[in-house]
């Protein structure tokens, strides 16, 4: 009796220590039937037409928790307006750890806003994931473990259009348009990364801008009077739209290339006008839903059935609704890897162990590759240009770490 006794104990113990162990297993923000995802969008101010980024997503996450949730669980998040303001987003952050616990914040937008929750974001180990920015700061495993970033970084894009441009014209003249942040610096320093030693002969104007700024036209001007016949024009949707329609009307008709922000038909090149638009350069890794080529195009037709659910009447020709899906896609799988091992320390080793996971959106052969020494998700780009009404791919994949 007492051995059984002792048996009986044994197995009561190693009942309720594995049960325990299970309820270990997941860390703040996750109950067996919830995860709390956290994220900070620019719903207003300078750059609100981002916002849409966060609405798609918020779209997503009810087809995934209409059909069952990730392992049973449902998606909550918990998105606030930022305004493109880093105090805003400090603060809004604090409250979606220190009040709302969520699990780990996920796609929050922006270079200067990240930036200034990204030490706190660490210290406290809450993941930090696909962040919607393209700085290369994201993709420091060493020194910043818990953040991640997703697009390909701003520097790498630079490095394809720097490569084009003297491919196609090596004595070219380039005036160079960005933000007056970290986001257009990086352009800049992606561009001096293939020019080298000629980058003074060849940038021969720059010019920034703030965002508060109402518009661009006079910085316009005074970059057509530099005499360049090539334009890299780093600037967010509204001062790209700007830019298109002030060149249009003074009829400086340089090289132009633009970032991959703001490729959107809908949000950028029909407001600017698709004569004005016209020839415009790019690059990209996403689809691009209002072509016909991809309407069969499996991917494509599972994006479109989730706008006819869950985003009836949704400007589809918006690029940036297509990558709010792609990001929102890659959570999933994300969490899905983690099985019921929800912690943040799981959540961060599945998304540094990525591959070659294409979601629906994605450019055909172009994929996400992570792994514990690279957090530079996507690493590809394909050329593209603007031609009667749509994009046209120019040139093949580019590998974009290569930086020759």
């Amino acid at each position: 009796m007492e051995r059984l006794g002792q048996t009986v104990f044994a197995l009561v113990v190693s009942t309720f220590g594995g049960c325990a162990a299970f309820a270990q297993s997941n860390d703040t923000g996750v109950t067996d039937k919830e995860i709390k995802v956290g994220n900070t969008m620019p719903y207003s101010g300078p750059v609100s037409a981002y916002g849409i980024v966060g609405r798609t997503q918020q779209a997503y996450f009810r087809m995934i928790n209409e059909a069952g949730g990730v392992n049973g669980r449902q998606i909550n998040f918990i998105s606030y307006d930022d305004a493109y303001s880093p105090p805003k987003t400090v603060e809004q952050t604090r409250k979606l750890v220190e009040s709302d616990d969520v699990f780990l914040l996920f796609s929050s937008l922006g270079t200067s806003t990240q930036r200034s929750v990204q030490k706190y974001l660490n210290a406290k180990r809450i993941p930090q994931m696909f962040i919607t920015s393209g700085a290369n700061k994201w993709n420091d495993p060493s020194g910043f473990p818990w953040s991640i970033g997703f697009q390909v970084s701003y520097r790498a894009e630079a490095r394809a259009f720097a490569k084009y441009i003297l491919k196609h014209n090596p004595q070219a003249k380039v005036a160079v348009f960005y933000a007056n942040d970290d986001f257009g610096r990086e352009y800049l320093a992606g561009l001096k990364d293939v020019f080298g030693e000629s980058s003074q002969r060849l940038i021969v104007a720059e010019d920034t801008y703030e965002t508060s700024e109402p518009t661009v036209d006079s910085h316009i001007a005074r970059l057509k009077s530099s005499g360049a016949d090539t334009l890299v024009n780093i600037t967010t949707p509204k001062f790209t739209a700007q830019t298109i329609k002030k060149m249009h009307e003074i009829e400086w008709r340089p090289m132009h290339l633009i970032g991959d922000l703001s490729i959107s038909i809908g949000a950028v090149l029909r407001p600017a006008g698709f004569d004005a638009s016209e020839g415009i350069l790019s690059a990209t890794y996403l689809k691009d839903a209002s072509d016909a080529r991809w309407s069969n195009d499996e991917g494509m037709k599972k994006f479109m059935d989730f706008i006819e659910k869950y985003m009836p009447g949704a400007n589809t020709a918006d690029t940036n609704i297509l990558f709010g899906y792609a990001s929102a896609q890659t959570l999933v799988h994300v969490l899905e890897k983690c099985g019921n091992e929800l912690t943040r320390e799981n959540v961060m080793k599945q998304a540094a162990n990525i591959k070659q996971f294409a979601p629906d959106t994605f450019y055909p052969g172009i994929s996400i590759t992570t792994s514990a020494t690279d957090f530079a998700p996507v690493e590809q780009l394909q050329m593209i240009q603007f031609k009667g009404g749509r994009w046209e791919p120019v040139e093949g994949i580019v590998d974009a770490r290569i930086a020759k």
